[in-house]
């Protein structure tokens, strides 16, 4: 759960520095109640201005 919780913060920063901020990007609360934790990372909703830089981003890392 460490390692998912570390993921996050990196990733909300990365996603900082470029503009973009998803309010929703948490660990998973449901994969705290787990008896052998599974976490996944919640990245959840975004307007559509946050999609369309989200977009923006990832297609200039494709390039």
């Amino acid at each position: 759960m460490d390692e998912a919780e570390a993921a996050c913060g990196e990733l909300a920063e990365l996603l900082r520095r470029a503009g973009i901020v998803l309010p929703s990007l948490g660990v998973d609360p449901v994969a705290y109640t787990r008896e052998h934790p599974y976490p996944l990372v919640e990245l959840g909703r975004c307007n559509l201005e946050t999609a369309r830089r989200l977009i923006q981003v990832l297609a200039k890392a494709e390039r």
